[in-house]
């Protein structure tokens, strides 16, 4: 097949949509597909205005315009995308909505308005925009013109289902690299002195950074005096001032550490090391880096109510909780008792989580059928 991603955020940005659908990007093109990407995200060295670039094999159409804060919106592209599609001979459609998605949304009725069989995934939970969709009707019409729809976990898809009516919503998960953080046979961790607590998100309200700090101080005032932690979170963004003034004021700096943002290979051999992965996010539609965790062999801690329970099994290879005070009591927990902890890594070390990308594909796939392409 002949597909056409259709993303307003994609590389060199870095986020959740921007990675999966650059990874999928590739397995596509492993299995023999052919894979081009629309975006509104300018290139590296500003590529806008419709201009190809390629990016690891794949041609990636930047229909960016010049706007404050490369804004990854364009109202003007519609015409010139329609344009290509209909010229570029492809044979499905695959649309990936974030939270606010203007060019994802556009491009949507473009392509199915050319009769394109069009897959359209949300990336994302509806609480934010749920009025928006049932008031502009947009998805219940994507449903009835035969799009093929889906989200990214069973949570998202129930919240994406409470605006398309009665059309299906499957699940079309996000997907891992076993091989790449699977940790080395025998493992790297230390299981002497404290307990590594490990966070890594972006430094924005949505994820709550903060609930990570509130979450760690009273779980460790809480523990034993023979089981000590210390907690390093990886990130960057808009509140990192707010997290630095909170280990400030609790004199937290002998025990927590806020590197800032490292690359993927820095951010698994840190995982390898490390001995609980702890994620508060409340509005979680999948949790990407929880999957990297718990891949790389670390207990995942974290809410109930999001899309990391559809690889996160309580009890098993992880606890989830129904609120912070809940993962505080699961903290302390998996700090102090050494089995426990020990035995979730080691399951999480030798069983793989479902989402490998060879299955992802197979879905992906199967979607593109669902749609109506052959």
């Amino acid at each position: 097949m002949k597909v056409a991603l259709l993303t307003d955020c994609y590389l060199p940005r870095l986020g959740g949509i921007e990675v999966q659908t650059h990874d999928l990007a590739a397995h596509l093109m492993a299995r023999g597909h052919e894979v081009e990407v629309f975006t509104a995200t300018p290139g590296p060295l500003g590529e806008r205005h419709g201009v190809v670039e390629v990016v690891d094999d794949v041609p990636v159409h930047r229909m960016a315009l010049r706007l404050p804060w490369e804004l990854p919106v364009n109202p003007l592209a519609p015409p010139e995308v329609r344009r290509r599609l209909q010229a570029g001979g492809f044979d499905v459609a695959h649309v990936h909505m974030g939270v606010v998605s203007p060019f994802a949304t556009d491009l949507a009725g473009v392509a199915l308005g050319l009769g394109l069989p069009t897959a359209i995934t949300w990336h994302c939970l509806m609480e934010r925009s749920r009025a928006v969709f049932r008031l502009l009707g947009h998805a219940r019409r994507w449903g009835e013109q035969g799009a093929a729809l889906s989200a990214v976990s069973g949570v998202a898809a129930a919240s994406v289902q409470t605006v398309v009516g009665d059309h299906e919503v499957a699940v079309f998960p996000n997907g891992i690299d076993t091989d790449r953080w699977a940790p080395p046979a025998g493992g790297v961790r230390d299981h002497g002195g404290p307990v590594e607590v490990v966070a890594s998100m972006r430094f924005a309200a949505r994820k709550r950074p903060l609930a990570v700090l509130e979450v760690a101080a009273r779980a460790r005032k809480l523990l034993p005096a023979d089981h000590q932690m210390r907690l390093t979170v990886y990130g960057e963004g808009p509140e990192r001032r707010r997290l630095e003034k909170f280990v400030a004021a609790h004199a937290m700096g002998d025990w927590v550490h806020l590197p800032g943002r490292v690359t993927r290979d820095e951010l698994r051999e840190s995982y390898w090391r490390s001995h609980v992965y702890l994620t508060p996010a409340r509005l979680e539609a999948f949790g990407i880096a929880a999957l990297e965790a718990r891949t790389a062999g670390l207990p995942v801690l974290a809410r109930a109510d999001t899309g990391v329970g559809d690889f996160v099994v309580d009890g098993e290879s992880g606890v989830l909780g129904a609120d912070d005070g809940a993962l505080v009591a699961g903290l302390v927990q998996l700090v102090s008792d050494d089995a426990l902890r020990q035995r979730m890594a080691t399951h999480n070390a030798t069983v793989p989580p479902a989402q490998t990308w060879p299955s992802i594909v197979d879905l992906a796939e199967a979607e593109y059928r669902r749609a109506g392409a052959v």
